[in-house]
C-alpha cells in the first residue's frame, strides 16, 4: 500500500505531466500555424510523450494500492513571441519538471518508500535527456540567430529529431 504522503506527492506529479502535455501539444499547435512543421511535429510528440509520463504514473499509483486522481488541466498560453522564446520556454519548463520530479523522490526517501524512489529514478533519467536536448536547440538557435534561411534549415532538421518511445510498462528499463 502506497504511503499518503508519496500517494500525494505522486499524483501532483501527474498534474506537471499533464499539464507538459497540453502545453507541449498548445506549442505544438502554434508552431503549425506558423508554418514550423518541424517544431509543431517535435512538439506533437512531446505532448504524447508527457501523456505517456502521465499515464505510468496512473498505473503505478493503482498498482500499488492508491488512487491515481485525474486533474482537471489549467488551459496553457497559445501565443509564442518567436521560436527562441518557444526553447527558452521550454527550457524553463522542463527545470520546473526535474525540480518537481526531484520533490517526489526526496519525498520518498524520507518516507523510506525505496520502491516508489526506484521507479522515479527513470523520471530523473528522462528529465536529465530533455534538458540536455533542449540545451541542444537552443546551441543551435544562437548559432542561427537572426538567419532566415537558418531558421529554415533548423525547422527542417528538427523535424527529424525523434524522440524515444515511451512505454507505460512498470519495470525497470
Amino acid at each position: 500500500m502506497l504511503n499518503k504522503r508519496v500517494e500525494e506527492a505522486l499524483n501532483s506529479q501527474l498534474v506537471v505531466e499533464a499539464f507538459s502535455s497540453h502545453y507541449y501539444l498548445a506549442v505544438a499547435s502554434w508552431a503549425e500555424v506558423n508554418g514550423l512543421s518541424g517544431t509543431s511535429e517535435f512538439f506533437y510528440e512531446q505532448s504524447d510523450e508527457e501523456r505517456m509520463h502521465m499515464l505510468r504514473l496512473v498505473k503505478f499509483i493503482n498498482e500499488r494500492g492508491g488512487k491515481a486522481i485525474i486533474p482537471q488541466i489549467d488551459m496553457p498560453t497559445n501565443d509564442f513571441k518567436s521560436i527562441r522564446y518557444v526553447f527558452e520556454e521550454f527550457l524553463k519548463h522542463e527545470l520546473t519538471v526535474s525540480a518537481k520530479v526531484n520533490e517526489v523522490v526526496g519525498i520518498c526517501y524520507e518516507e523510506k518508500d525505496f520502491p516508489t524512489m526506484n521507479f522515479m529514478q527513470w523520471y530523473v533519467s528522462e528529465q536529465i535527456e530533455e534538458e540536455a536536448v533542449v540545451r541542444t536547440i537552443i546551441d543551435q538557435l544562437n548559432l542561427i540567430g537572426d538567419d532566415k534561411s537558418g531558421l529554415y534549415h533548423f525547422d527542417r532538421d528538427l523535424k527529424n529529431i525523434k524522440n524515444p518511445q515511451i512505454t507505460i510498462n512498470n519495470s525497470a528499463e
